[in-house]
């Protein structure tokens, strides 16, 4: 038997719970089915809220072919193959076939381009859907093509409503005696997503084989406490994978860090939010020990965008194994926080004349750059001289820590400072 999920997919409007801004009484999107003609448009909200199910609908509705792609495992050759489907259709009805494209924020720019042409003459009517803001990751041409409505996620009231609504109408929950005592814990987990709302009610009414089902805020959370598959992209779940994933690579153990990285592709984890950290942690955690980390960290985040998915996620294991193996420093991590936190106890202390910028002559006649000593003109590109204001020419902020790289940074530092560093 398919989830709770799939069988409580709604198939009208009327059974459709959320996004009453778009489809409730007169509203824009309920005017443009009821009229019969529906423009190509993108839906943009968090996963769970009905995207995918509101594509369907609206085809149902209108009658016509329904296409489907996923961005995650179909490449230019698949949007070509639909496309002259959709063609051939049109030549045994007047009805353009609606091609609908999950995920449409991963597909690379390559993919964009082949659904050009056929959005622009009306091959057929595209639907996107998107957890990312199109005007990021859809390209121009495209999206000027396309209205774009965004769908919110679901609140406490419109949660509720499906909950009940699962367990009088399910062919299976309505034969089971479901109280919901409390749902705070429930609600809070399913963090306005349908989707992970019923298959909390599924996971707990499947592990309880009394004839009375009771809801509490206990209950659920030990239920999904023993079911550590159900990935969580926005709930508990997903901070204590993506913390283990990150400290792991600050452990340098390259084995456990490329196990966290599966369990958060297994689960759909956005890429790029996995890119960004890598970012970070190639900064906060390897730093000056391997300045090479966040280059190639910045690489990948730039190479993810170009590629998309599925190819991405070697991307991601070959920059996560990198920066699992290198050695590690947090010297600029501490060095920033350490000067933000001097700035804060000693306030906007004066630049020294000598630094100050002199644009006009007034500001020369005060002193502004007098005595300046430019650097390249001596030896070593070096003169020492003093940067930091007066209050503050003692103080030492960073601090050369134990690593090949950063020793000789250290060492060349120390020969112009005179063991100051």
């Amino acid at each position: 038997m398919p989830p709770l999920a799939e069988r409580l997919r709604p198939q009208t409007l009327d059974t459709y719970i959320g996004q009453k801004h778009l489809v409730g009484e007169n509203a824009i999107l309920r005017k443009m089915i009821e009229s019969g003609y529906v423009a190509s448009f993108i839906l943009w909200g968090p996963p769970g809220v009905g995207k995918t199910t509101l594509a369907r609908i609206i085809a149902n509705k209108l009658d016509r072919p329904f296409y489907t792609l996923s961005a995650v495992s179909s490449g230019v050759k698949d949007v070509r193959e639909v496309i002259e489907k959709a063609k051939a259709n049109r030549f045994f009805s007047q009805v353009n076939p609606i091609l609908f494209i999950d995920e449409i924020h991963r597909f690379s720019k390559s993919q964009q381009d082949s659904l050009l042409g056929a959005v622009e003459n009306g091959t057929v009517t595209l639907i996107g859907a998107t957890t990312e803001n199109p005007s990021f990751e859809v390209i121009t041409p495209l999206l000027s093509r396309c209205q774009v409505y965004v769908l919110k996620s679901l609140d406490k009231e419109d949660l509720m409503e499906l909950a009940d609504y699962a367990i009088k109408t399910d062919i299976e929950l309505k034969n089971r005696k479901i109280i919901f005592k409390e749902t705070e814990s429930m609600l809070r987990f399913s963090g306005g997503d349908a989707r992970k709302l019923l298959n909390i009610i599924e996971l707990v009414v499947n592990a309880d084989t009394s004839e009375e089902v009771i809801f509490t805020n206990d209950v659920v959370t030990e239920r999904l406490q023993q079911n550590p598959s159900a990935y969580d992209k926005d709930g508990e779940m997903h901070y204590d994978i993506i913390s283990a994933f990150i400290k792991s690579i600050r452990g340098s153990d390259p084995d456990a860090a490329i196990y966290w990285l599966a369990r958060m592709v297994a689960g759909g984890e956005d890429p790029k939010f996995i890119a960004r950290r890598l970012v970070i942690s190639a900064s906060e955690d390897i730093g000056l020990a391997n300045p090479n980390a966040l280059l190639l960290a910045n690489s990948c985040f730039d190479a993810l965008q170009k590629i998309g998915w599925p190819e991405g996620r070697i991307i991601l294991a070959e920059t996560t194994v990198y920066l699992a193996s290198s050695p590690k420093s947090n010297s600029a991590y501490l060095a920033i926080d350490d000067a933000l936190a001097l700035v804060e106890r000693t306030g906007n202390l004066p630049v020294p004349l000598h630094l100050r910028n002199a644009p006009t002559k007034l500001m020369k006649e005060l002193n502004y750059g007098k005595d300046y000593k430019y650097s390249h003109d001596f030896q070593n590109h070096f003169v020492e001289q003093q940067f930091m204001p007066d209050e503050l020419t003692n103080e030492r902020i960073w601090k050369v820590q134990n690593n090949p790289a950063e020793s000789k940074l250290g060492d060349w530092l120390r020969l112009l400072w005179k063991g100051r560093y």
